[in-house]
């Protein structure tokens, strides 16, 4: 017999309303629902988000509006600009939310791992000293230890202390 775990917060996944075509692009022009879309902050060059579907609380990615799948065609200006956004972010996570580390990525293209390779994000995840356990390895599944919303909510809280242009 397999055991199931049940997920009732999935069931949003499962039967939310499709959008069509880039997700990514439907969020970058959809600024009137960034509560709603989970946005945590936007610009001229990107917006940062949250992931719906997180590795740990308070994974969130940052996004070029520019739509295009690859990096080396991003305009300099952009990808400079996403950086510093991350080194921002990062000691947002560190001291906002108390991360021990913070793991940094981009899946380009299918073969990359990307599970949107038709746009480039950058993942910025928080990790926590034994944040893992036997769950994903043996269950195939992860433990959330806090509420979707409240590190939403945390997270967008503390953007204008670490976010801030002179």
């Amino acid at each position: 017999m397999k055991d199931v775990l049940y997920a009732p917060w999935r069931d949003e996944y499962v039967t939310n309303e499709k959008i069509e075509g880039c997700v990514f692009c439907h969020i970058s022009k959809s600024s009137d629902n960034d509560s709603e879309l989970h946005v945590l902050y936007r610009d001229a060059f990107c917006f940062i988000v949250m992931n719906r579907y997180p590795y740990t609380p308070g994974h969130f990615m940052i996004i070029p509006h520019m739509h295009t799948d690859k990096l080396e065609e991003l305009p300099s200006e952009t990808w400079l600009h996403m950086s510093t956004l991350a080194q921002k972010c990062v000691r947002l996570l560190k001291e906002g939310i108390h991360a021990h580390g913070v793991n940094i990525g981009m899946n380009l293209g299918k073969a990359g791992g990307a599970g949107i390779a038709e746009h480039i994000h950058m993942h910025l995840v928080p990790r926590w000293k034994r944040d893992t356990n036997f769950m994903t390895s043996i269950a195939q599944s992860r433990v959330y230890s806090t509420d979707f919303i409240r590190i939403y909510e945390k997270i967008k809280s503390l953007i204008p202390h670490y976010i801030t242009y002179d």
